[in-house]
């Protein structure tokens, strides 16, 4: 029963913590990184992951899909949550909470501009091993879109991600053998 209290109370303060940051994450939103209290140019904005460069940042996890998004290029990336979590530990950095299992993020690149694409909105629906699927919305952030998801066992698992930005729509199905 404490486990539960303390899980619940836990689970109570990084909610208040995410509501008491989102006005600067808002803000940021609009004006970009740089403008995050805290926040360096090239910073990514990942808890554990703050503090990296984008560069740094675009090389993690596994590259599970690479290709067209309707009218982008994009790249999709998958990193396991615990591993981060793992190295995060070892560097003596004090993790704890309950979170999803990996951070899936894509990175779109408008063809004729060669810029990314940092605003819009979109989904992501993963279908397990189980054939039981989730439905998530995913957001803009630090170059690229991304939600966390769970993959709690291995197995092949299929994306179905839908962006809209800028009036324009895309989107793409891929698969990912976890293991």
């Amino acid at each position: 029963m404490r486990r539960i209290s303390e899980a619940v109370r836990m689970a109570a303060c990084v909610t208040a913590l995410m509501l008491m940051a989102l006005p600067a994450f808002t803000s940021a939103a609009e004006k970009g990184h740089e403008s995050m209290p805290g926040m360096k140019h090239g910073d990514t904005g990942h808890g554990a992951m703050s503090g990296m460069k984008m560069e740094e940042h675009a090389k993690m996890g596994d590259k599970i899909f690479s290709g067209k998004v309707g009218p982008w290029l994009g790249e999709a990336r998958l990193i396991d949550m615990k591993a981060q979590m793992e190295k995060a530990k070892a560097s003596g950095m004090k993790m704890e909470g309950m979170m999803k299992s990996h951070h899936f993020e894509i990175e779109l690149t408008d063809t004729g501009t060669k810029k990314l694409v940092t605003e819009g909105k979109g989904s992501v629906t993963v279908t397990g091993p189980d054939k039981k699927s989730e439905k998530t919305a995913i957001a803009a952030m630090a170059g690229h879109f991304g939600v966390d998801v769970n993959l709690p066992k291995p197995g092949k698992y299929t994306f179905k991600v839908a962006i809209e930005s800028g009036g324009k729509k895309g989107s793409a199905t891929f698969s990912y053998e976890l293991k």
